[in-house]
């Protein structure tokens, strides 16, 4: 039986801006993945993805949203060989006032700008399944021992 971790991401957007897209992103402060990304975090034992997803934006940057969309998969296998499954969603229904978190510093930028940005690893590709309604998985894969990636 295999393994498996579950976790989150959820890209948080308002287009109210005269039909100028802006995203909600996040300066992670951690060492393994630190740069620009979305939020999110794991999927607690016996919690629903999306609930998880609400809590994660919640407690990363204040706001609590609604209307998930799931937009699609990013997996890879771990040292451990467990399947690493992160479920992108993302919303434009949002409320609160926004704060960041221990996580990192939390704010919003426009879309079309998000190259200006120190990206987290290979998370410009990753936004390509957030974006792009043709694709819907991020997969890494082993060839020749090197990790390569797969946007399906």
């Amino acid at each position: 039986m295999e393994q498996a971790v579950f976790t989150n991401m959820c890209m948080i957007f308002d287009d109210s801006d005269n039909g100028t897209r802006s995203i909600l992103v996040q300066d992670r402060l951690n060492k393994n993945w630190p740069g620009i990304t979305f939020p999110g975090g794991h999927v607690d034992k016996g919690e629903s993805f999306v609930e998880s997803t609400i809590r994660e934006v919640k407690e990363e940057t204040g706001l609590t949203v609604s209307n998930l969309k799931l937009c699609g998969i990013k997996q890879f296998q771990t040292l451990d060989d467990a399947r690493y499954v992160v479920l992108f969603y993302k919303t434009n229904c949002f409320e609160g006032e926004l704060k960041s978190s221990d996580e990192g510093k939390v704010f919003w930028i426009k879309a079309d700008e998000i190259d200006n940005y120190p990206l987290a690893n290979d998370f410009r590709k990753m936004y390509e399944i957030f974006i792009n309604e043709n694709m819907s998985e991020f997969y890494y894969y082993k060839n020749n021992n090197q990790w390569d990636i797969k946007l399906l």
